[in-house]
């Protein structure tokens, strides 16, 4: 089994006042090893997008810890935090989130002249990683000019530039057709094979479980169960137990 990366105990997140509170998340232990793909699944409302935060240090816990590597981001200041987000953590949203006005080429070497490398190294790493995606040909296209499977993928050589430990994928395929949705979670796959990258992502979509080690389903803030992939039987639409 790989290395330990990260370590939730305890986790809860409290929302409201002391006379009214409401718990997003009630006391979550998990573990997630090194270059693991995992998929956190769950109904709306059901704690997996709060949990998402958790893990990425997008949102602090009200109770329990959370440590990635063996540094507890409870503890860290706000600045720390970020500091560690942006050299540890590569985030993939569902809308792209691609700054329009700006090449692919730039969108993606963004991250690393925030990071501290120089103009010249960041679109040298940028241009390498949209290499990596199938996007070399791309560099100089605005993203209203390329397809929605061609931004996600940018997104992707983006959440890659800083050479993270974590990718964070927040529903990736879920603006995409069925075709360039298996187009993105095969990259991903691929991904986090070849790079040793520990993928956590939250989804909706099945397909999207045939790619991933660990399966954590959420259910009123809690751990309902943690599953292996490889003991579902998966179709599309459609989850059985063996």
């Amino acid at each position: 089994m790989n290395p330990l990366l990260i370590q939730l105990r305890g986790v809860a997140k409290v929302y409201g006042s002391e006379t009214y509170r409401v718990y997003a998340l009630q006391g979550v232990d998990l573990d997630i090893f090194r270059g693991e793909y995992l998929s956190i699944m769950g109904p709306s409302g059901s704690g997996k997008s709060t949990l998402f935060n958790m893990i990425g240090g997008l949102d602090r816990a009200s109770e329990g810890s959370v440590e990635i590597d063996g540094v507890n981001l409870n503890q860290l200041t706000e600045g720390q935090l970020a500091f560690f987000r942006g050299r540890h953590i590569g985030y993939i949203f569902q809308s792209y989130n691609l700054i329009l006005s700006l090449t692919a080429l730039k969108n993606v070497s963004l991250p690393a002249i925030f990071a501290g490398v120089s103009p010249e190294d960041a679109e040298h790493r940028a241009k390498e990683v949209l290499e990596r995606v199938g996007l070399g040909h791309r560099l100089t296209h605005r993203p209203d000019e390329l397809s929605g499977g061609q931004q996600q993928r940018v997104a992707i050589a983006r959440a890659l530039v800083n050479q993270p430990t974590i990718i964070l994928a927040d529903e990736p395929t879920a603006n995409l057709d069925l075709k360039t949705g298996e187009e993105i979670i095969e990259l991903l796959q691929h991904l986090c094979r070849d790079l040793k990258v520990t993928i956590v992502t939250a989804t909706h979509d099945h397909k999207m479980l045939k790619a991933s080690d660990r399966i954590v389903w959420i259910k009123d803030g809690r751990v309902e169960r943690l599953e292996h992939a490889k003991d579902l039987k998966i179709e599309t639409g459609t989850i059985a137990d063996h």
